[in-house]
């Protein structure tokens, strides 16, 4: 198992388990000089972490408190342009809920899959293939985040649910996705109607029940000319780190598939809101426009009841996109210092 490492100039190595002692990530490639700002790092743990904490009630039961511990690479508030290495330690698992799943599998997970190749695995929680391993990368874009901050300030990255179940959001609410504070909806759905999700989910929950959606990550004042052809175009990068998240089964830039039903014509004077801010898979510096799809939870029916999931993973993937964008247009930005001298 060799395909725990990502990024090209800004690297990152994912390790641990969703029930082991801890897990982590060590970053590589960081130039020194990068002001640390340990309040972005744990706010945007505190984003995706699981529990029912605050007003948050539709996500896992799980209790963590996904503090980071910087193991090296900073120091008096600075990178040093060393290896960085932060863990997070798990307080909250609870293997028991986990003992049938070694003799049966769930289905719809990837438990008999990762027994099948590769012949022992941790079972419990899921192991490396649980949504857990997420805190891993939340870590690593918040140092990224940091980095563009320093060298691109107004770049902003900003996520929300544009789709759970059959709610959609409409043009309207999209057009005001980026005045409003997404982490104020319960589902990250900017909407009056996230109300109404948050009940949907809630009463999912209780009834083994699950959701997919649609996560929307929206890139503004991006620096221009991010991407390597022919095989690391940004929006391959992009799209690589996007479904090497957990549920996720579908990506889009601009238009998406609906381009594939208009007309050349029409196509190309729509400017940046059809080629979504990339073209010649080179960006623009124009805003960027990102879809994922993700499928319904795999835990559902007794599997659900029992133990503590999300009934949609949306809510607590968009923290985590935000993450894989910022390693995406970090490690970029540094491998376009090298475009020419």
């Amino acid at each position: 198992m060799s395909a725990n490492s990502f990024g090209s100039r800004f690297t990152i190595t994912s390790f641990g388990e969703s029930h082991g002692t801890a897990l982590g990530v060590l970053i590589d490639g960081c130039p020194a000089g990068v002001q640390f700002n340990e309040s972005l790092l744990t706010k945007n743990l505190e984003r995706r972490r699981p529990g029912k904490h605050s007003s948050n009630q539709v996500v896992s039961g799980r209790n963590e408190a996904d503090q980071a511990e910087v193991l090296s690479g900073v120091f008096e508030g600075k990178t040093l342009g060393t290896p960085i290495a932060m863990i997070v330690r798990n307080q909250d698992a609870r293997s028991q809920d986990y003992a049938t799943i070694k003799a049966a599998p769930r289905a719809g997970h990837a438990d008999d899959m990762w027994k099948n190749k590769f012949g022992h695995s941790d079972h419990r929680g899921g192991g490396r293939s649980s949504g857990r391993e997420t805190v891993s990368r939340v870590m690593a874009g918040s140092i990224a985040q940091m980095m563009m901050a320093h060298v691109s300030a107004p770049t902003k990255v900003i996520g929300y649910a544009s789709q759970i179940g059959s709610y959609e959001l409409t043009p309207d609410e999209r057009a005001q996705v980026t005045s409003q504070d997404i982490d104020s909806f319960q589902a990250r759905f900017p909407s009056s109607r996230d109300k109404d999700i948050a009940a949907m989910l809630l009463k999912a929950q209780e009834a083994g029940e699950s959701y997919g959606g649609v996560a929307e990550i929206l890139i503004q004042n991006p620096p221009a000319s991010l991407g390597q052809p022919v095989f690391h175009k940004l929006k391959s990068d992009l799209a690589m780190a996007f479904l090497s998240v957990g549920a996720t089964n579908g990506f889009e830039l601009g238009l998406g598939f609906d381009s594939a039903g208009v007309q050349g014509t029409s196509f190309h004077q729509g400017g940046q809101d059809a080629y979504g801010g990339i073209r010649g898979g080179i960006s623009t510096g124009e805003s960027i426009l990102l879809r994922v799809s993700f499928k319904p939870t795999s835990s559902i029916l007794d599997v659900a009841k029992k133990g503590r999931h999300d009934p949609c993973i949306v809510t607590r993937a968009i923290p985590v996109l935000e993450a894989m964008t910022w390693l995406v247009l970090a490690d970029h930005y540094l491998w376009a210092k090298t475009d020419r001298v």
